[in-house]
Order: structure tokens, then sequence, then C-alpha cells
């Protein structure tokens, strides 16, 4: 009996540590969020008033899948005046020119929104130098297409292990569920934005919701954002 106490009081102590509600970090004065249609309808008003200041959504996914928010929650943020970025999930397994293209089709960028996101987190049964060569194309045709170089969201181990030699000089956002530890990244490399944990509760957003960071001011975040300047082929899209 003893040790089935022990075994119960065990599993409990799990259960509620899994689920526990992710906390906004007050270290941190520019915070977002990131969604698909996971989260269903949002009241991106109410999101603001939270004190959300950027959004990246899903926006396509491989060669063929749209998130079927992704219009609602693209419009819908920018109404709120959250700054928003969009994101592809990518799929090493299939062809990177078909799903740049797939993104650039979906994709409507404007002044004031960030770069758009490359979400590279699986290998597909691809090896290494293939992924790498594929995520190349992707990055290399977005950016030309939109005339800014895009971001690549990854977690810390994937990014160290596969990406690290290869895309140092763009700008990241990683994953790492530690509330304690930012990422530590190979080569001493800096991370941008920093998703800390995915059961956050924001008014608006039903249900559990990733959150994240940015890693300097609202007035570095603007700086990163398209401009007239920075990406002349956005102009008149």
């Amino acid at each position: 009996m003893r040790y089935l106490l022990i075994f119960v009081m065990l599993t409990t102590i799990s259960f509620f540590s899994c689920n526990q509600v992710t906390e906004k970090m007050p270290d941190f004065s520019v915070h977002g969020v990131d969604v698909s249609h996971y989260q269903s309808q949002i009241n991106w008003y109410e999101v603001a008033a939270e004190g959300i200041d950027f959004g990246f959504v899903k926006a396509t996914e491989g060669e063929t899948i749209s998130d079927a928010l992704f219009c609602q929650n693209w419009t819908e943020m920018e109404n709120a005046g959250i700054i928003r970025g969009a994101y592809h999930f990518f799929r090493p397994g299939t062809s990177a020119v078909a799903q740049a293209q797939h993104f650039i089709q979906k994709v409507d960028l404007k002044y004031g929104d960030l770069p758009p996101v490359l979400d590279v987190e699986v290998l597909d049964n691809v090896n290494k130098d293939v992924m790498v060569a594929r995520l190349k194309i992707w990055l290399e045709m977005v950016e030309a297409a939109f005339g800014v170089r895009p971001i690549i969201y990854t977690n810390m181990k994937y990014y160290n292990q596969y990406l690290a030699d290869d895309f140092s000089d763009h700008t990241l956002w990683i994953a790492r569920y530690n509330a304690k530890k930012t990422p530590d990244l190979s080569e001493n490399k800096n991370w941008d934005f920093w998703q800390y944990g995915n059961r956050g509760s924001i008014a608006g957003i039903k249900g559990p919701v990733d959150l994240n960071v940015f890693q300097g001011t609202h007035t570095d975040l603007l700086s990163i954002t398209i401009s007239p300047f920075s990406s002349p082929a956005t102009a008149g899209r």
C-alpha cells in the first residue's frame, strides 16, 4: 500500500507539473504569442489589452496545407494593432521550391510586419545535408520575393545540432521551455525571440497558448519590421 501511495503521489506531481500554466516573464518588456487554427477564434483586441506586443501566426505547411484561420487572424491582428508575423512549417521531405511558392502566394506582407518565418523542427527522414540545402532554397526564394531576410524558428537542440553551422546570420526565434534558462546556442549565437512555454493563459484566447519574449525594447522590435528602406520588393504587393 505504501508503494502504491508513493506512485500515486509522484504521478499526481508529474501531472500538475506538465499542466502548470506558463506565467509571463516580468524581466522582459516585449511579449508575444504564436497561434494557429488550434487556438480557434481569437479576440485580438483582448489579446492586445493583455500587453501582447507581437504575434506569429501559422500561414502554411508543406506544399499544399494552408491554415484555416490564417486570413482571419492576419487581418484582425493588424486591426488590433499587434505587430504580426507569418510562419511556414517546413517539411524537409518535400520540394522546397513548391513550399516557398505556396507561402509566397498565401501571405501578403505590409510595411510594419515582421519578416516571414521558416519553422523547421523535423527531419522527415531526410539527412542533414539535404535538409540544409532545401532550407536554403526556401529562404532564398522567400527573401527574393519579399525583399527581407526571413526569421528562423526552431528549438534549441535542433538549432545546435543541425543549423548552427549554416544559418547564424538569420534572426532567430528559439523554443526552450525553461523559465529559468534562456536558450544556449552554439558559438555563443544570440537569440532574438524566445518561446519559453506553451501553456500560457491570455484573455481573448481559449485554452493554452505559446508565450514568447523579444530580446530588446519595443523600438528594437519595430526596427526589424519591414520598412520601405529594408524591403523594396514588398512595396506595392
